[in-house]
Parts: C-alpha cells; sequence; structure tokens
C-alpha cells in the first residue's frame, strides 16, 4: 500500500524532518523528559554508553505515577490480564501507563515511527465500558501491544524507512492487526526499523536509529529493533516483530528479552507494507512476540492461532493452537549445536551456551552434541545469502525515489563469512533467474532432508544453540546473522531466551574474527554486562513443542 507521496518535490532532507517533527508533537508537553535528565546523559547517545534501565528515568523524570511504575514493572502479562480480567486494573489505567513509559522511551531510544495514544485510550476506555456491562472481546481484553511499523494500521503510516513512502496513510488494518482488536488488545505505537527491513541495525534516515536501553553505544539489533528497545524498557508488555533472518530474535538477545519466531505463515503476516518486490518470497517470512516473560509468548501465540488466522488471511496456514496437556515426559533429549568454524562464537557466548548445557544435564536432561559438520550452519548460510540477493532492484529503487542515501548498515552490504568461497552453492554465473532459483531450491532441500534425519535418528526433542556468535555489538557491526537465518532457511521455530551477561572480568580476552571468518569482533570493554542469551528450536510446524520445551528450559535456567 505504500507508494512515493505526492509531496517528493520537497527534498527528501525536509520531508524526513517534517516527519520527525509530526512524532516529536504526538508526545503530549507533560510527558516530555525535563531537562535535568537529559542534562545526566552523554551526548551522542548512540556514540556513549548509557544505560538507560540503570538510571531509572521513568521514576525520576516524574511522568508516570507510582501505579503507573507499578503496572509497567511487576506484573507479567498473565498478571497483568488477571488485574484487567478482575477489574482491579482498568485498561485506561494500563494504557496510559504504558503510553507514557513508550513516550519516555521514544525520547531516549528512538524506539517509534507512529504514536496514536489518544486513540489508543478512547478504546481502552470503550473497553472499560464493555467490561463494565459483562462484555468481554477477548483473551488480550484491555491489553496494550506494540507493533512493527510494517504492519498497516488504519490512518497511520507505514513507511518501514523509506522517505520515498512517506505522505500515504494505510487504509485498510493488516490481518494480525483486525485479530488482535478482535481480542480485545489496544494498539497505541508502532516501532522503529532498518531502512530496506534487511540488516541488523534499525536504522534509517527518517526515524533515526533504535538505541539500546542497556548501554546506548550498541545496536538494538533489527530489523525488530525498536521493538526490542521498547520491549526491554518496559514500554509494551507485548511487541510484535517479524523475522526472516532472525529479525525477531536479533532484537531480543541484543535487548535482553524473550523473542519466539514461529514456522512462516502460522502468525498471519500479510498485508504488511512491501520492503521489497510485491510477492518476491524467497524465504517467507514470520511474525511473532516479543516479551519480558516467556508466558507471553504463549499467550499471544496462542490467543491469536484460536482465532483461525485463515479466515482473515489466505497467506496463513489454517492449523490452530495444538493443545499438547501436561509435559510427561521426565528428562528431554536436547541436542546442542556447536559453533561453526566460519561463525566463531564470542567468549561470553561460549560461556551462556556451557552453563546452560550444565545446568540442564544437572537437571536430568539428556544432552546430544552435534558436530559442526552435521549442523551446515555454513552451507544453510551460503544458501540464504543467495536467495536473498537474487533480487535487490526494488529495495534500491524505493532509496533512490526520494534521493536519501543508503544508511550505514545497508550500504555495507553484508554477506555471509565464507561469500565468494562456497563450497556447498555451485557457482551460479551464467545461469538465468529461473535456473539460479532452481538450483538454489535443490540445495535448501537437501538441507531439510540432511536436518530431517537428525531428527529421526537422534530423537531430539528440541536444539540448544546460540542465537548468535554475539551479543549486541556497537552500531552498524552486527554483520550477517548467520545463527538465525539458518532456521529462516530450514523454517523452523525458534524461541531466544535471555541468559546471562557479557563480563569483562570473566571475559577479558578481546577477539577478532580471522579470513574467511564472518561476524563482530569482541571488546570486553565496552560489550560489558550486554545481555547474553540461547536460542530453542524444534522442527518444522512443531511451534506448540517448542514453546513447552523451551518454557520448560527456561524454568531449568533461572533457577539458582
Amino acid at each position: 500500500m505504500g507508494s512515493i507521496a505526492p509531496e517528493q518535490e520537497m527534498s527528501w532532507q525536509n520531508i524526513a524532518a517534517r516527519k520527525r517533527e509530526e512524532r516529536r508533537a504526538a508526545i503530549p508537553k507533560n510527558w516530555l523528559l525535563p531537562s535535568a535528565i537529559l542534562d545526566s546523559l552523554s551526548f551522542p547517545l548512540d556514540k556513549n554508553p548509557n544505560n538507560l534501565l540503570a538510571l531509572d528515568i521513568p521514576r525520576k523524570s516524574g511522568i508516570l505515577t507510582d501505579h503507573e511504575l507499578d503496572i509497567t514493572e511487576n506484573y507479567t502479562v498473565a498478571a497483568l490480564l488477571g488485574k484487567l480480567s478482575s477489574g482491579e486494573f482498568s485498561s485506561v489505567d494500563v494504557t496510559t501507563a504504558f503510553c507514557k513509559r513508550a513516550a519516555i522511551a521514544q525520547q531516549l531510544t528512538f524506539c517509534l515511527t507512529e504514536t496514536f495514544f489518544d486513540e489508543a485510550i478512547d478504546r481502552a476506555k470503550s473497553l472499560d465500558e464493555q467490561r463494565a456491562k459483562g462484555e468481554k472481546l477477548g483473551p488480550l481484553h484491555g491489553l496494550p501491544i506494540s507493533i512493527k511499523d510494517g504492519f498497516q494500521v488504519k490512518g497511520q503510516e507505514a513507511s518501514i524507512g523509506y522517505v520515498s513512502f512517506l505522505g500515504k496513510k494505510s487504509t485498510a488494518n493488516s490481518p494480525l492487526v483486525d485479530i488482535l482488536l478482535s481480542l480485545g488488545a489496544v494498539l497505541y505505537v508502532k516501532t522503529n526499523i532498518p531502512q530496506t527491513l534487511m540488516t541488523a541495525d534499525s536504522d534509517n534516515n527518517i526515524f533515526g536509529r533504535a538505541l539500546n536501553p542497556h548501554n546506548t553505544a550498541l545496536n538494538a539489533g533489527g530489523s525488530s529493533g525498536g521493538e526490542g528497545a521498547l520491549v526491554a524498557f518496559r514500554g509494551s508488555p507485548v511487541g510484535v516483530g517479524t523475522d526472516v533472518a532472525g529479525s525477531i530474535r536479533i532484537p531480543s538477545l541484543c535487548c535482553g528479552t524473550y523473542g519466539f519466531k514461529p514456522t512462516s505463515s502460522r502468525i498471519p503476516y500479510g498485508g504488511q507494507q512491501v520492503p521489497s518486490l510485491a510477492g518476491w518470497k524467497p524465504i517467507t517470512a514470520s511474525a511473532g512476540p516479543l516479551a519480558n516473560d516467556f508466558e507471553a509468548l504463549e499467550i499471544f501465540t496462542k490467543a491469536v492461532l484460536d482465532t483461525t488466522p485463515a479466515l482473515l488471511d489466505s497467506t496463513a496456514i489454517d492449523v490452530p493452537w495444538r493443545r499438547l496437556g501436561p509435559n510427561t515426559k521426565s528428562k528431554l533429549r536436547i541436542g546442542v549445536l556447536p559453533e561453526d568454524p566460519v561463525y566463531p562464537l564470542q567468549p561470553p557466548i561460549k560461556r551462556a551456551l556451557a552453563e546452560a548445557a550444565k545446568k540442564l544435564q544437572a537437571a536430568g536432561h539428556e544432552l546430544v552434541q552435534l558436530t559442526s559438520a552435521e549442523g551446515q550452519v555454513a552451507d544453510i548460510n551460503e544458501v540464504a545469502c543467495e536467495l536473498f540477493v537474487l533480487h535487490t532492484e526494488t529495495s534500491q529503487q524505493f532509496i533512490e525515489a526520494s534521493g536519501e542515501p543508503p544508511v550505514p548498515s545497508v550500504a555495507a552490504q553484508f554477506g555471509p563469512g565464507n561469500a565468494g568461497q562456497y563450497n556447498f552453492v555451485p557457482k551460479l554465473d551464467g545461469l538465468d533467474f529461473v535456473r539460479k532459483y532452481a538450483l538454489l531450491s535443490v540445495k535448501r532441500q537437501e538441507l531439510c532432508e540432511n536436518w530431517r534425519t537428525i531428527w529421526l535418528e537422534k530423537r531430539l526433542d528440541a536444539v540448544l544453540a546460540p542465537a548468535a556468535q554475539n551479543t549486541a555489538v556497537p552500531h552498524d557491526t552486527f554483520g550477517w546473522p548467520a545463527f538465525t537465518a539458518f532456521l529462516n532457511v530450514l523454517d523452523y521455530p525458534a524461541c531466544v531466551i535471555p541468559f546471562g551477561t557479557a563480563s569483562k572480568e570473566l571475559d577479558p580476552q578481546p577477539t577478532k574474527v580471522q579470513a574467511g571468518q564472518g561476524g563482530p569482533d569482541y571488546d570486553p570493554e565496552l560489550m560489558n554486562g550486554a545481555p547474553c542469551s540461547v536460542q530453542i528450536f524444534t522442527s518444522r510446524m512443531r511451534d506448540e513443542e517448542c514453546l513447552q520445551v523451551a518454557s520448560i528450559i527456561d524454568e531449568c535456567l533461572k533457577r539458582t
């Protein structure tokens, strides 16, 4: 639904500046941070390591009441829904609290693109009135939910970081937006993304760079980076992102939140703003939740799937939520995916994985060590890269249409660590487009078949893996997302679970990637305290099992 706006006779700088001013003006004056708060920060924020969470700015600002601070800080999503259902909390109170906190998050992390606070509070009032009459829309009745900018919300823009897309408002909701509204959710903000949606740095020429609230000198991830920053700042109880190469999981691991990438087409993805050639889906993207507690992932996924999304979205698979019942196995059989030689793990990630494996083993679970040759992470990323670069002209045209330049992470055009010396993908030179795509499809199926045999022969319940080689890194250095993109090629569901932090004391040695390897370098000083995480995945369409097993693993990892 995006197109070049009629105002394109203006310079791209003026168009972007006007949009930023509109966004700034949408924040009520009494929600603006006092100068004393801003004076306590080190500017520019993206070049100085401000720990916004440790500074406790929402409390010091005086913008939120004690009740609003309590609402945003002390409840899981299940607990919030319980308070809303009992009437102890009104939707107006909960919505107002998260609107205020989102406004503060925006002023510090630039995590938002569209804000519609007044409309959200009006809807919350209506929902409270319905509840007072004994009417309840659904299991999310009264709960604020934030959504990534690519989703269409009627009356709002969906520019997805292209200046040339500004100036046109959505005329209809994306199917998932309609589903969330039917479930009783309150939508109140849309969140920041990278130009093109295809980098791990949520940076664009309109809204600026989304910053990590743990450390503003580190990236918030992408492409759902605004969601990661907002959820981590507790400006949203549940955020909705999308993921075609890691775009839910990368912000989750960078910002220390939980994240779930379902099998593609289970959570409805249709009706979004398109960042490239319409209809071109060499790898099908997924939509899914980010949250600060694990149970929220299941609450969101179950609620959406129970609505039969295929009735509203023809791209959605008509498979309802499968009720598995309680897990009766005394122990899980968990595969452990090691680092790939092409993609070496940074010391904090190695330590987190080793500690996670130790805890799981101590709890009685059986660990099955896989080899890098079995995992084929490098091989799968060869296929992923070649599929992604088969057609990039449209994205470039959308950038050029306004005259804006590509942002640094887009200009860098990161590729796999072994680009140019592929061992798995044959040379594609001289092949026409159709033959290239056909050959890559054959190689992709070969990889899927190899993984099918792993599940069958090793009888695994799930696999424990790194979510990335690293945690949050300096801006524009994340590079190719090897340990997330490979699961998009396989189309496996995957959860990111926060676990531990980087430590300059425990991991004091800096590391640099070598020739023929991919990934960012490790700086123990700058990355000290950054969140670490693990990734849990199962085979395709086993989304319910993925959530169930990951929940068991999360509980095990949280035990001291």
